[in-house]
Parts: structure tokens; sequence; C-alpha cells
């Protein structure tokens, strides 16, 4: 049985990702910070459709690389290796540039960028000595073109853009994949921020003329790590119904 391992497992797209993976028959590791009602939730969730014995949630603080780590040691010496990671764990930040402080700086880009190469240089040793595996990153569309109020944000999720291209030539000899997706507007609890008329708003700016749904990013990262996929690499998907044209 293939086994994949998803961090920020408790949100709205990571949920969706780890049911997709569960639907293709995969043992799911799904990581979670902070929402421990959203995980207890997804849980019981899972074991009202039959899925739940093949999920296991682990808990982690993504902004201490000490903890992930840990996480680290805990799941590898449980299943040895994975067949697939999907880096999904974020934290957005909403403010000016001039009053971002130094530790909401190193806060954004703990969980966004470094804790994202520490789940990866830690996954990378088995895939390498298995010569398949694939990674998923996930970025946003802000990391494509960049918003404002959203500054540190932005770079920290064109990190990650820069962080896949960069990584898939290194690996690819090994028979290794790495591809970023890079979603738009979802409908997510992130996103609750959004009146009813910014949502309304949002909409209209979208050629599709509907804001994403967590099953539209799902669907994708689990096409990217499938083998239909296995000549696509470093490829930067946006997912975002045309919103960054």
């Amino acid at each position: 049985m293939k086994k994949v391992l998803v961090t920020g497992a408790a949100g709205g797209i990571g949920r969706a990702v780890c049911e997709k993976f569960l639907s293709k028959n995969y043992f799911v590791v799904g990581c979670y910070n902070s929402n421990a009602q959203g995980m207890k939730e997804f849980i019981e969730y899972l074991d009202s459709k039959g899925l739940s014995e093949r999920f296991f949630a682990v808990q982690a603080d993504f902004n201490s690389t000490e903890q992930v780590n840990a996480m680290m040691d805990g799941v590898l010496k449980s299943f040895s290796r994975f067949d697939v990671v999907v880096n999904n764990a974020g934290v957005g930040l909403y403010k000016l540039a001039t009053d971002t402080t130094e530790q909401d700086f190193d806060n954004v880009f703990n969980v966004n960028m470094k804790a994202v190469h520490t789940v990866t240089r830690r996954a990378l040793d088995g895939m390498i000595s298995n010569k398949k595996g694939k990674i998923v990153n996930v970025s946003s569309m802000w990391g494509v073109v960049g918003a404002s109020m959203e500054v540190i944000y932005s770079a920290s999720k064109a990190a990650v853009i820069g962080y896949t291209k960069a990584l898939a030539k290194e690996v690819a000899l090994s028979g290794i994949t790495v591809n970023c997706v890079c979603p738009g507007v979802i409908n997510t609890p992130i996103n609750a921020r959004f009146s009813s008329e910014e949502i309304e708003q949002l909409v209209l700016d979208t050629p599709v003329q509907r804001i994403g749904e967590p099953n539209d990013v799902s669907e994708l990262i689990y096409f990217l790590s499938s083998d239909k996929a296995d000549f696509i690499t470093g490829q930067i998907i946006t997912c975002d119904g045309g919103f960054s044209l």
C-alpha cells in the first residue's frame, strides 16, 4: 500500500487532499498544528465513511524546526518511507510591509518555507533509496503575482516556487518529481474574513465566475502525485479559475 504524508491536514484543502488519497487506497499520515478540534471532526467524518483505519494524525508546530524534526523522526520510524509528500501547511499574514515585525517575518517563513524544506529533506532519503517519489508543494497565486498587504506571505510563497524548480532539477535522476500548485481564492475557513460583498467581487474578478473548492485543488495534487504525471516535474500550476491572468 502506498503512503502519503500531508501537512496542514486539518484545513480545508488538507482535508480534501487526505480524503482524495484515502479514496485511492493510500495510507495517509496527516499533520496538523493547533486545529485539534478540526482534526477530531475530520477523523469522525472519516470513520463514518469507513476510511479512518488508513489515516494517522500527528501534531507538530511548524513554526518550530525542532518539533517538525521530532514529528518526522516519529513518522519515519513508524512508516519507513513515503511515496508522496504534500507540503500544504501554511500561515497567512495580512499586514502592511512597514508594520511587519521581525517576528512576523520569521513566523511566516518558518511555516511556509523552512518547514517545507525540513519535511522534504527528511522524506527524500527514502524516496532516493526507492528510486521513486512524488513531492507536491502548495504555494499560492500570490507567490506568482504578489499581493499588496500580503508582502511577506507572497514572498514566502514565491520562495516555495523557487525551491520547487531547483529541487526538481536536483532529484530528477533519482526518479523523483517535484511540482507546485498555486491555489487562488478557495472556499476554506481561512477566507472567512471576506464579507459576502467581497466574495461577490472576487467571483466577478474570476473568469470562470466562481471561487474555488478544496476538491479543485486536491484533484490537481493527486494527478501530480500519480503515475500519469511521471514526465511532469518542476512545474508551477496555478489553480485559480483564471483570477491571476
